[in-house]
């Protein structure tokens, strides 16, 4: 059973303008600014690839939940703001490059020259966990979507309707979460109340400045929950 339908990336900036245009030359999308600074970096679909959130305050630890893409060309990302953290090596063939805020991302040579074009240079979603395995699962129940071993030690979420990726990675991680995540999803849901049967815990419901509920997975990662209809 489908509890709820995945929706977008959000990543949180402190100068969201920056930040999308940079996504955007990555990916080889379009980056849209609204009035209030936000926007969104969009492809063909009618959802974002990512959301960039305005917040007050810098990053300060590494990402928990982060994104791989396929590159050739180092050069050209470093020329877009990106920085070189690790560069690949025989035992990790994939570099892991900041953003111009700090945000880790993973780089991967792609096998087939497709992966390059717009649109399709989005990897995974990648998620640090304590529970890579369990954790997979639970959110593959969420999204009725199937779960498989991954050759890094990890598991992936597939088959994911609207996610722009190739899956979502549940990596192995000892350390614990200490702070909010800088990027989340949202997803769509009938009833929010049946996330919290299945194990979510509720955050903060609809009110003030916002409305969609926010929420956390068994991990504490937060999600936004927005209530919608199919259709």
């Amino acid at each position: 059973m489908v509890i709820a339908r995945f929706k977008k990336v959000c990543i949180d900036a402190t100068d969201p303008d920056r930040l999308g245009r940079f996504w955007a030359g990555v990916l080889g999308l379009r980056w849209t600014p609204y009035q209030h600074g936000e926007g969104g970096v969009f492809g063909a679909g009618q959802h974002p690839v990512f959301w960039v959130n305005r917040v007050p305050e810098p990053k300060t630890v590494p990402h928990r939940v982060t994104v791989d893409v396929y590159a050739d060309d180092l050069v050209a990302l470093t020329e877009l703001g990106a920085r070189v953290v690790r560069p690949a090596d025989d035992e990790r063939p994939w570099h892991i490059l900041a953003d111009p805020e700090g945000g880790e991302f993973g780089v991967y040579r792609p096998a087939d020259r497709d992966a390059l074009e717009p649109g399709h240079r989005q990897r995974a979603v990648v998620v640090a966990s304590a529970d890579p395995a369990e954790l997979a699962a639970w959110w593959a129940g969420i999204f009725g979507a199937r779960v498989e071993p991954d050759r890094s030690g990890g598991t992936v979420v597939r088959e994911l309707a609207v996610l722009p990726f190739e899956g979502v990675r549940f990596v192995p991680e000892a350390a614990a979460k200490t702070t909010k995540n800088r990027m989340h999803w949202d997803v769509a849901v009938d009833d929010p109340r049946a996330l919290v049967d299945a194990g979510a815990t509720a955050l903060r419901p609809p009110g003030g400045d916002i409305g969609w509920h926010v929420m956390a997975d068994p991990e504490g990662n937060e999600f936004c929950a927005f209530t919608e209809t199919p259709g």
